[in-house]
Protein backbone atom coordinates (compact mmCIF):
# COMPACT_ATOMS: atom_id res chain seq x y z
CA UNK A 1 0.00 0.00 0.00
CA UNK A 2 2.65 2.58 1.21
CA UNK A 3 4.82 1.36 -2.01
CA UNK A 4 1.60 2.32 -4.20
CA UNK A 5 0.62 5.56 -2.48
CA UNK A 6 3.93 6.73 -3.02
CA UNK A 7 4.23 6.14 -6.95
CA UNK A 8 1.03 7.83 -7.29
CA UNK A 9 1.93 11.02 -5.15
CA UNK A 10 5.02 10.61 -7.43
CA UNK A 11 2.93 10.67 -10.29
CA UNK A 12 0.55 13.23 -9.38
CA UNK A 13 3.19 15.96 -8.29
CA UNK A 14 4.89 14.92 -11.74
CA UNK A 15 1.58 16.47 -13.21
CA UNK A 16 1.07 19.74 -11.05
CA UNK A 17 1.32 23.45 -12.72
CA UNK A 18 4.92 24.72 -12.13
CA UNK A 19 6.80 21.42 -12.90
CA UNK A 20 9.57 20.93 -15.42
CA UNK A 21 7.99 20.77 -19.40
CA UNK A 22 9.89 20.63 -22.06
CA UNK A 23 10.47 24.20 -24.15
CA UNK A 24 8.84 24.26 -27.21
CA UNK A 25 8.74 26.71 -30.07
CA UNK A 26 7.38 27.15 -33.42
CA UNK A 27 8.09 28.03 -37.23
CA UNK A 28 5.73 27.43 -39.53
CA UNK A 29 5.78 23.46 -39.94
CA UNK A 30 9.10 22.89 -37.42
CA UNK A 31 9.04 22.47 -34.09
CA UNK A 32 11.96 23.45 -32.09
CA UNK A 33 12.43 21.58 -28.65
CA UNK A 34 14.53 21.77 -25.61
CA UNK A 35 17.46 24.41 -26.57
CA UNK A 36 20.09 23.88 -24.10
CA UNK A 37 23.85 24.50 -23.73
CA UNK A 38 26.79 23.95 -21.16
CA UNK A 39 28.15 25.92 -18.66
CA UNK A 40 31.73 26.74 -19.60
CA UNK A 41 34.66 27.64 -17.63
CA UNK A 42 35.64 31.23 -16.86
CA UNK A 43 38.25 32.39 -19.56
CA UNK A 44 36.24 29.80 -22.22
CA UNK A 45 35.92 31.58 -25.68
CA UNK A 46 33.54 28.70 -27.14
CA UNK A 47 30.27 27.20 -26.16
CA UNK A 48 28.13 24.94 -27.57
CA UNK A 49 24.23 24.47 -28.42
CA UNK A 50 22.00 21.75 -28.65
CA UNK A 51 18.21 21.66 -29.59
CA UNK A 52 15.97 19.04 -31.39
CA UNK A 53 13.36 20.13 -34.04
CA UNK A 54 10.66 18.29 -35.71
CA UNK A 55 9.37 18.94 -39.24
CA UNK A 56 5.75 17.69 -40.16
CA UNK A 57 6.49 19.16 -43.94
CA UNK A 58 8.75 19.29 -47.13
CA UNK A 59 12.77 19.32 -46.15
CA UNK A 60 13.97 23.00 -44.77
CA UNK A 61 17.49 24.25 -43.88
CA UNK A 62 18.73 25.14 -40.39
CA UNK A 63 20.97 27.96 -42.23
CA UNK A 64 22.07 30.48 -39.50
CA UNK A 65 21.86 31.15 -35.65
CA UNK A 66 22.96 33.54 -33.73
CA UNK A 67 22.84 34.90 -29.40
CA UNK A 68 24.47 38.27 -29.54
CA UNK A 69 24.18 38.48 -26.03
CA UNK A 70 26.44 36.04 -25.11
CA UNK A 71 28.54 35.19 -28.30
CA UNK A 72 30.25 37.60 -31.10
CA UNK A 73 29.76 35.07 -33.74
CA UNK A 74 27.73 31.85 -34.32
CA UNK A 75 28.24 28.66 -36.55
CA UNK A 76 26.58 25.43 -37.57
CA UNK A 77 29.39 22.63 -36.85
CA UNK A 78 29.08 18.66 -37.04
CA UNK A 79 31.44 17.15 -34.77
CA UNK A 80 32.11 13.29 -34.46
CA UNK A 81 35.00 10.76 -33.56
CA UNK A 82 37.76 9.49 -36.23
CA UNK A 83 40.05 7.11 -35.39
CA UNK A 84 39.92 7.53 -32.02
CA UNK A 85 40.40 11.99 -32.49
CA UNK A 86 37.27 14.51 -32.28
CA UNK A 87 36.64 15.87 -35.23
CA UNK A 88 34.77 18.44 -35.73
CA UNK A 89 33.95 20.81 -39.37
CA UNK A 90 32.12 24.08 -39.99
CA UNK A 91 29.25 23.79 -42.19
CA UNK A 92 28.10 27.05 -44.13
CA UNK A 93 25.67 25.60 -46.07
CA UNK A 94 23.61 24.43 -42.89
CA UNK A 95 21.98 21.33 -41.42
CA UNK A 96 18.86 19.61 -43.22
CA UNK A 97 15.72 19.40 -41.69
CA UNK A 98 14.52 16.29 -43.88
CA UNK A 99 10.83 16.15 -44.43
CA UNK A 100 8.46 14.47 -41.95
CA UNK A 101 11.42 14.04 -39.79
CA UNK A 102 13.91 15.44 -37.20
CA UNK A 103 17.17 17.09 -37.02
CA UNK A 104 18.81 16.46 -33.55
CA UNK A 105 22.06 18.89 -32.64
CA UNK A 106 24.20 16.64 -29.49
CA UNK A 107 27.31 16.58 -28.41
CA UNK A 108 29.71 14.81 -30.75
CA UNK A 109 26.86 15.45 -33.19
CA UNK A 110 25.76 18.24 -34.96
CA UNK A 111 25.35 21.35 -32.74
CA UNK A 112 25.76 25.36 -32.49
CA UNK A 113 28.82 26.74 -31.82
CA UNK A 114 29.37 30.22 -30.10
CA UNK A 115 32.33 31.59 -30.91
CA UNK A 116 34.24 34.56 -28.99
CA UNK A 117 32.00 33.80 -25.93
CA UNK A 118 31.70 37.57 -24.29
CA UNK A 119 30.94 36.28 -20.84
CA UNK A 120 31.16 32.26 -19.17
CA UNK A 121 28.04 30.47 -19.47
CA UNK A 122 26.33 29.65 -15.80
CA UNK A 123 24.94 26.72 -15.07
CA UNK A 124 20.90 27.41 -14.22
CA UNK A 125 20.35 31.07 -16.44
CA UNK A 126 19.14 30.86 -20.03
CA UNK A 127 20.07 33.23 -22.79
CA UNK A 128 18.27 34.39 -26.15
CA UNK A 129 18.84 33.21 -29.66
CA UNK A 130 17.97 33.42 -32.89
CA UNK A 131 17.59 30.22 -35.51
CA UNK A 132 17.09 31.19 -39.03
CA UNK A 133 15.76 28.41 -41.30
CA UNK A 134 15.73 28.62 -45.19
CA UNK A 135 11.99 28.06 -45.46
CA UNK A 136 10.28 28.85 -42.23
CA UNK A 137 12.34 32.01 -41.39
CA UNK A 138 13.52 33.13 -38.08
CA UNK A 139 12.54 31.90 -34.54
CA UNK A 140 13.82 33.03 -30.95
CA UNK A 141 14.64 31.06 -28.74
CA UNK A 142 15.80 30.49 -25.15
CA UNK A 143 19.29 28.17 -24.43
CA UNK A 144 18.96 26.95 -20.71
CA UNK A 145 22.75 26.47 -19.50
CA UNK A 146 23.40 22.58 -18.03
CA UNK A 147 26.27 21.71 -16.20
CA UNK A 148 29.38 21.43 -17.33
CA UNK A 149 29.35 17.92 -19.23
CA UNK A 150 25.68 17.38 -19.34
CA UNK A 151 24.92 14.92 -22.15
CA UNK A 152 21.27 15.70 -22.92
CA UNK A 153 19.30 19.09 -21.49
CA UNK A 154 17.51 18.72 -17.93
CA UNK A 155 14.63 16.52 -18.26
CA UNK A 156 10.82 16.72 -17.02
CA UNK A 157 9.51 14.21 -14.59
CA UNK A 158 9.66 11.86 -18.02
CA UNK A 159 13.45 11.62 -17.83
CA UNK A 160 13.47 10.51 -14.05
CA UNK A 161 15.25 7.13 -12.81
CA UNK A 162 12.10 4.93 -11.78
CA UNK A 163 14.31 1.98 -11.16
CA UNK A 164 13.34 1.75 -7.81
CA UNK A 165 9.94 2.28 -7.58
CA UNK A 166 6.91 0.08 -7.34
CA UNK A 167 4.51 0.92 -10.32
Amino acid sequence: MFRTATAALFLLACALPGTAAAAEYKAGPLTIQDPWSRATPDGAKVGAGYLTVVNTAAEDRLVAAEAPAVAGRVELHEGGMKDGVMTMRHLPEGMAVPANGTLTLKPRSFHIMFLDLKRPLKQGESFAGTLRFEKAGKVEVRFEVQPVGAMAPAAGHDAHDHSNMAH
